[in-house]
């Protein structure tokens, strides 16, 4: 079972369970994750994602096993059916998605961690862009994703040396939204993605649609998506228990439609 998925309280963890190889990817890994998140998508039950790793890393990116068989999938293969279609799910599902990275997370394993709305990294946990080690190209979105957070010249550091970057390196250069000490790692990513899930699924949703509009859009073209998406987040049952419960100085106990 190279995806271990678990929902609790609206909360759907998809563990990636290769750990004899720390997680690296194969073409079958690839495809349950790609389809295990379909599944979410359209689970109403699912109102937060949270993607980890078992064992130690969090993902090694791509098997080179694989990769280097003469009768394995080929690199253009691999990028455009595994990896290049989970990137467009994690960003295009409306639905917050958190990583979890427990351990090193390397190459497309990194980038799959940098492409989910929130990453949380355990304190002795490290990203690689590991790509120019072997000769390779930064893939699954590192190209898009890393010069637009960090900045073209340290984004094309990483990308050119490789080097290792700890977590807590990459939450001062805002690569990442938090580190958290090792030992209360597990604790902190189940309370926080609970508190995600207990917010306006619907909004949350929509402001994600937002967000990545806005790498395209300009400025009146964004300020009319955001008119269009408020007029359909404004539509939804949580936005009035939202009010109600102002007006009644209550909490909201929001459904997530």
């Amino acid at each position: 079972m190279e995806i271990i998925s678990t929902l609790r309280a609206g909360v759907l963890e998809l563990k990636l369970n290769r750990p004899q190889v720390f997680n690296s990817f194969n073409r079958s890994m690839a495809m349950k994750l790609q389809e295990s998140l379909d599944q979410a998508e359209k689970d109403d039950n699912v109102r937060c994602i949270v993607i980890s790793g078992e064992g130690k890393a969090f993902c090694a990116g791509q098997d080179l096993a694989e990769a280097t068989d003469p009768n394995g999938p080929e690199l253009s293969k691999i990028v455009s059916e595994h990896y290049n279609p989970i990137i467009e799910r994690i960003r295009n599902i409306e639905k917050p998605i958190i990583a979890a990275v427990n351990g090193v997370a390397a190459g497309a394993g990194a980038n799959i961690a940098l492409a989910c709305d929130l990453t949380i990294a355990k304190r002795s946990a490290s990203f690689i862009q590991a790509f120019s080690k072997i000769g390779l190209i930064p893939d699954s979105g590192g190209t898009f994703f890393l010069p637009r957070i960090i900045g073209v010249q340290k984004a094309l550091a990483l990308m050119m040396t490789g080097d290792k970057v700890s977590a807590e390196d990459a939450e001062a250069m805002n690569l990442i939204y938090k580190t958290v000490d090792d030992d209360e790692f597990d604790s902190f990513v189940i309370d926080f993605a609970n508190k995600i899930a207990l917010m306006p699924t619907r909004a949350l949703g929509l402001t994600k649609k937002a967000i990545n509009q806005s790498f395209v859009n300009d400025l009146s073209n964004q300020l009319e998506l955001e008119k269009i998406l408020q007029t359909e987040a404004g539509s939804t049952n949580d936005f009035k228990e939202g009010v109600n419960a102002f007006l009644e100085k209550r909490s909201p106990i929001f459904k997530g439609n």
